[in-house]
């Protein structure tokens, strides 16, 4: 069973709760880099998220006409097939998706899974996320509700982002400024819109100063103690410890220390993207640039077929991810604590 029922997501959420680690949740745009995630994953023995962004699923969907549901069903479903060869177990998820791309995005994913359980199968994605940060908050945790309410009907977690992520993806900006930092009234706000699960299992991607992309060190202040003070000021709102189920946005960069604290607060799963894609293509780079006679026909010659095969060079991309994922693995402790 590679990839999770519900079932069995729930419980590796709740293992990465109580243990105090985190599922990498690894972006990818490619079967190639699909397998290297998987394979990332089995090598550290952790289990895991891979997800889809709308950017992503765009891409998935062909340049011809960048149909992004087209793009995500079938990546997904292929990931149904090969998956099957990791002895890992791995939750399939959609990364952001704004208002805008609500109908053209996670609307019909939901439907697509709602069928699928009406016939008595398990949903196609464990999740999906609603990204709702350039809206008040009162209009995201409207959208939220709505969301929600399909989602648990599919037997699908949803994930909610409250505040703004700083930095940029998938054409989704926010200044970096003193708004990245969730307050204890957000908190609470979501609470009382979205329950604490009597209403369906929800993600909070909470803002302590995250920042998508790439930055220098200083330039951006990561707060991740933060999060323990939402979990405290809801959790004696609401009689419940620890209430929410955290996600580590932007989480390209962090420091170890960072990633330990969020870890101990609550977070179950950290986003990577950025530091995957270099690692993806830093040996491509590194294998044209030494074989540059053998992958162009420098003056006239026929070039090396061998050089310019893209299972060459795919081979050296997928083995540079794999590696940045099982990295990933160690630093968020879910390493060795796959499920079977």
């Amino acid at each position: 069973m590679p990839i999770a029922t519900p079932e069995v997501y729930n419980e590796m959420l709740d293992r990465a709760k109580a243990g105090k680690f985190a599922y990498p949740a690894i972006n990818v745009t490619s079967s190639q880099t699909l397998h290297a995630a998987l394979r990332g994953f089995a090598e550290a023995q952790s289990d895991g998220i891979i997800q889809i962004s709308t950017g992503g699923a765009e891409f998935l969907g062909g340049q011809y006409n960048k149909d992004m549901v087209t793009g995500a069903v079938a990546l997904a479903e292929f990931a149904h097939i090969v998956a099957a060869k990791y002895d890992i177990t791995v939750a399939l998820h959609t990364d952001h998706c704004p208002k805008d791309k609500l109908d053209a995005y996670v609307r019909p994913l939901i439907e697509v899974s709602a069928e699928r359980v009406a016939r008595g199968e398990n949903p196609l994605f464990q999740s999906h996320m609603w990204d709702g940060s350039a809206e008040t908050l009162a209009d995201n945790l409207a959208i939220g509700q709505e969301l929600l309410a399909k989602a648990a009907a599919a037997k699908i977690i949803l994930e909610v982002e409250i505040t703004p992520t700083g930095g940029e993806e998938d054409g989704v900006s926010h200044e970096i400024n003193d708004e990245l930092y969730t307050s204890v009234d957000d908190a609470i706000r979501t609470a009382e819109a979205l329950g604490l699960g009597e209403k369906g299992r929800y993600l909070l991607a909470a803002s302590f100063g995250n920042v998508h992309g790439v930055y220098k060190p200083g330039n951006v202040v990561l707060r991740p103690e933060l999060l323990k003070d939402l979990q405290a000021g809801v959790g004696e709102k609401f009689g419940k410890t620890s209430p929410f189920d955290f996600v580590f946005h932007g989480g390209s960069g962090s420091t170890a220390e960072e990633i330990s604290t969020a870890l101990d607060n609550g977070v179950v799963k950290m986003n990577l993207d950025t530091d995957t894609q270099y690692a993806f293509t830093r040996p491509v780079v590194d294998h044209m640039f030494r074989n540059y006679d053998g992958v162009l026909k420098v003056d006239g010659e026929v070039g090396k077929k061998s050089t310019y095969d893209p299972r060459t060079w795919g081979k050296l991309a997928e083995a540079g991810m794999a590696h940045r994922v099982t990295e990933a693995c160690e630093a968020l402790r879910s390493a060795g604590k796959k499920l079977k």
